[in-house]
């Protein structure tokens, strides 16, 4: 599995951007998570549209994606389905329909491949979020089994604390002091 301090995997893959007819899809690459804005990047997989726990979570990091915003952080979803299937889950689905970040699609599972994150027996992706400095480097990987949904304002405390390029004791959140060596 890809670590933190390894650059993020080369890839050029269709995303979900709008429900907006002829504007539902664009391409993005890994060119778009580096930049000399001081743009972080949290790109978080998913198993399988479609199913129960995904969509809580999906949900609960676009009801949080201001906090990522504020945080000059962009969101990407991902999982192995295709574009259609998740343009169709968003079509149907109450708490997907205003998504603000894509949904990446990654139907060839290479970039999934590549990140070490396929379960072995369906090759769908388990539940992996990364946190992606502005030079495209990992500074952080939580991978979780397919049954567990992640905890979202964790993503942001470890973000935060990334962010403070500083030492942070265990359970700091934003505003505490951080330690001094």
């Amino acid at each position: 599995m890809i670590t933190i301090g390894q650059k993020f995997p080369a890839f050029s893959k269709t995303a979900v951007v709008s429900l907006e007819k002829g504007k539902e899809f664009e391409t993005l690459t890994s060119d778009y998570l580096v930049n000399d804005d001081n743009v972080w990047t949290v790109i978080f997989w998913w198993p399988k549209d479609f199913t129960f726990v995904c969509p809580t979570e999906i949900a609960e990091f676009n009801k949080n994606y201001g906090e990522f915003r504020d945080r000059e952080t962009r969101l990407i979803g991902a999982s192995t389905d295709s574009e259609f299937v998740h343009h169709a889950w968003r079509m149907n689905h109450d708490d997907l329909r205003d998504l603000k970040f894509p949904m990446l699609a990654d139907t060839s599972k290479s970039l999934a491949e590549d990140l070490g994150i396929l379960e072995p027996n369906e090759k769908i992706a388990y539940r992996a979020t990364f946190i992606i400095d502005p030079t495209g480097i990992v500074r952080w990987v939580c991978v979780n089994d397919l049954n567990v949904g992640r905890n979202v304002k964790e993503v942001l405390r470890v973000l935060d604390g990334l962010q403070t390029d500083e030492l942070c004791p265990c359970n700091w959140e934003k505003g505490q002091e951080t330690l001094t060596a």
